[in-house]
């Protein structure tokens, strides 16, 4: 499918109007990473169409993964920006720690690619992300060369290294050797406290009785509280200590001149390490949007550069969610735009779901051309609008000292200058905010301008005027709310083809004001109003009459077709058994004669012993069989006529498949054609075929019939009996259907 990619428009106040920061707190959630929600709480619907269908296929084959035992790798990751601007930064050097993260973020993205290349066939779109960035291990492999798992530099990092980690050990060997020697002696010599040794400074000291301290030759490096215990280094072990100290000086920094080193290597990756933090942060966002997609039951529907937007099953995501918290079933809605059904107007009493209908048509729209999977249908279809253009909401303006009529009459302005014929335009109660008769005049105008550019929209009002001008121009539809006329609550589903009634004194009237009041205020209003609120109130409720009888009628008649095939294949599968039990009794009896007669013969021979005699006999009964036979089966004679006739016959029918070849030759070309045709048709209807559970299907090219078990989208469960499997809607063809 070709598009033609132009930049696409949709203002903040759109994205505020519906609630979009809303839903994008929501995906925030499901990111792995601080600059990945950072990045999620900052997207925008995407102006470029080119670079919005490339986001849409990433999100859509990342949930596909879920489904997938070959799932992404995982990809978390360190937030190493602060590191690599340091290490951008001439004769700098990193902590170890800072490299250890560089090298595992390096590894994750060659991990990533390395998969994503075996796999390309399941995920060309993100194959086709991580190609953009360069596979190496050179980042990693120098790091672990000097850095060991640990946070330590390795011993052979250098030659020198390795000779003073050496040298340490050599001292502090010796330093252990002279502390024991000056313990022993002065524990012989009777000079310690009980306790023996101490540490201070991270350094073996002597337990002196501080009669004794002069007695001890060493350093007086402190003493116990009660002033009866000084801690001593003996004087060899200090000697050894300056020496360990050097030599940790000097292996600071060798350490030091190594990091450096290293950062000097790895210093000309600091363009990839940002390729590889922005790589791993999108893959972050596309994964998070996929986890938010599965967790409201989103997918990615048809998009079709036909001005057309059919939502069906389509719930508002947020409201979704809050109900779902509060075990309430929220009901979906189905609507749909096209050439024929260019702006909707939706009427009826408040709370009865025409704001919440309005803004889901918006919000799904709009998390779509922002790269996010959507709650409807898999049948949907809808296009790509250059601008969505919203007027939701009380917009009193204090700051300018604008009237909430003032304010949308801007708004208006705002529409009629970037209206056009690929807009999608929404107005919650179209008209209201002055005068109801010159409001209302008013909005017709707006009305018909967005009809003459020929924008899509959807607008509700209570204004009776909008009501009847939709009736009277071509494409514009009026539809309702439904409302159970008996109790007045709202059933929160939509009905195309007619105006809804306000039910303005009947809600007045549940909710407890006077029937004397109501009746006082029936009076001020004009009759013909009253008398078309009435005409349209009693068709809502004759036609939700109907439809309610019509539902029955159909479940019976739906019921009564599926008695009746049962009870036709229950009888034809009676036949069949009767058939084959004849069938099976004919054999059994002719075999138990042939039988019989075999066993008389062996019988007759035992007693006789005499083969001759056998064979006579047996020779004689298959004699008389094959009279049987050829009385049951008698050969046909022909005479030397009848030969001659039957030759000339042939002949004659031997020039008439002749002819009839030649006008099948001639005729070959359009039965081609037509068996194309048909072929092309019976492809259509089993693409076009919504499959159901109970249905038996093969997979295209196997002779194995299962039952469908279960559907989830745009995956079906097959039960062979044995065993269950998998498979998509195009990999399957109907056999029979669901009875």
């Amino acid at each position: 499918m070709v598009f033609k990619y132009t930049t696409l428009s949709i203002s903040s106040k759109t994205l505020q109007d519906l609630e979009f920061t809303t839903v994008l707190q929501q995906v925030e959630e499901f990111c792995i990473s601080g600059l990945g929600k950072e990045s999620v709480l900052n997207i925008q619907p995407i102006t470029s169409k080119k670079k919005l269908f490339f986001e849409l296929d990433l999100v859509n084959e990342y949930l596909a993964s879920f489904e997938n035992e070959n799932r992404l790798p995982n990809h978390g990751f360190d937030n190493i920006l602060e590191s690599i601007k340091r290490l951008a930064i001439e004769n700098s050097f990193l902590e170890p720690e800072a490299f250890l993260k560089i090298a595992a973020t390096s590894e994750v993205v060659n991990e990533q690619k390395k998969f994503l290349k075996k796999f390309k066939d399941y995920y060309p779109t993100l194959f086709l992300l991580s190609e953009s960035i360069e596979f190496t291990t050179e980042i990693s492999n120098a790091i672990k060369k000097i850095i060991t798992a640990d946070g330590i530099i390795a011993d052979n990092a250098s030659p020198v290294l390795k000779q003073i980690r050496k040298d340490i050990g050599q001292v502090r060997g010796k330093i252990s050797e002279s502390f024991t020697r000056a313990l022993s002696k002065s524990i012989s010599s009777g000079y310690l406290d009980d306790i023996k040794e101490s540490v201070v400074d991270n350094q073996r000291v002597l337990a002196v009785l501080a009669m004794y301290r002069r007695k001890v030759a060493g350093s007086l490096l402190g003493a116990s509280k009660s002033g009866n215990i000084v801690y001593i280094a003996p004087q060899a072990t200090l000697q050894h200590g300056r020496e360990l100290q050097n030599l940790l000086y000097e292996e600071k920094q060798e350490i030091v001149k190594i990091l450096r080193t290293l950062s000097e290597e790895i210093r000309p990756f600091v363009g990839l390490l940002e390729a590889y933090v922005a790589y791993l942060t999108h893959l972050d966002v596309v994964g998070a949007k996929a986890k938010y997609a599965r967790s409201i039951n989103a997918l990615l529907p048809k998009i079709t550069k036909e001005k057309q937007l059919f939502f069906k099953n389509a719930f508002h995501p947020i409201l979704w969610q809050k109900n779902e918290e509060k075990n309430i079933n929220t009901v979906p809605q189905t609507i749909q735009l096209n050439e024929k059904q260019q702006i909707i107007v939706i009427s009826g009493p408040n709370a009865g779901g025409k704001s919440i209908t309005l803004k889901t048509i918006g919000l799904l729209q709009v998390m779509l051309q922002s790269g996010l999977l959507i709650p409807v249908h898999e049948r949907s279809v809808t296009t790509i609008f250059n601008t969505v253009l919203t007027d939701i909401g009380d917009n009193q303006s204090i700051e300018n000292q604008l009237s909430t009529y003032s304010y949308r009459l801007k708004n208006m302005r705002n529409f009629l200058r970037k209206c056009n014929d690929n807009t999608l335009f929404l107005i919650d109660e179209f008209g209201t905010g002055s005068d109801p008769e010159l409001g209302g005049a008013l909005a017709e105008i707006f009305l018909e301008e967005f009809h003459q550019k020929e924008a899509y929209g959807i607008i509700t009002t209570h204004y009776a005027n909008l009501k009847v001008l939709a009736n009277e121009l071509d494409n514009v539809t009026n539809a309702n709310m439904q409302f159970d006329e008996r109790t007045l609550e709202p059933l929160f589903k939509l009905f195309i083809g007619q105006a809804g009634s306000s039910f303005t004194f009947e809600v007045a009237q549940k909710n407890g004001i006077p029937y004397s009041l109501i009746n006082r205020a029936k009076k001020r209003v004009e009759t013909e109003k009253i008398r078309l609120d009435k005409t349209i109130s009693k068709l809502q409720k004759e036609r939700n009459k109907l439809q309610k009888r019509s539902d029955s009628l159909e479940k019976q008649q739906t019921k009564g077709r599926e008695h009746i095939d049962s009870l036709q294949e229950k009888e034809q599968k009676i036949q069949d058994k009767l058939s084959g039990f004849q069938e099976l009794y004919d054999t059994n009896q002719k075999m138990l004669s042939l039988g019989r007669k075999t066993n008389e013969l062996l019988h007759k021979y035992f007693q006789t012993n005499n083969k001759k005699e056998l064979s006579a006999e047996f020779l004689k009964w298959v004699a008389a069989e094959k009279v049987k036979h050829t009385k049951k089966n008698p050969p046909k004679k022909k005479t030397k006529t009848e030969k001659k006739q039957e030759k000339v016959a042939i002949q004659k029918k031997t020039a008439i498949v002749k002819q009839i070849e030649k006008e099948v030759l001639e005729k070959v070309v359009e039965v081609r054609k037509e068996k194309k045709i048909e072929a092309a048709k019976i492809a259509k209807a089993k693409a076009d075929y919504i499959y159901k559970i109970g249905d038996r299907v093969r997979l295209i090219d196997s002779n194995s019939v299962g039952t469908i078990d279960k559907i989830e989208k745009k995956n079906i469960f097959i039960n062979y009996g044995v065993f269950t499997t998998k498979a998509k809607t195009n990999q399957l063809e109907l056999v029979e259907k669901r009875k």
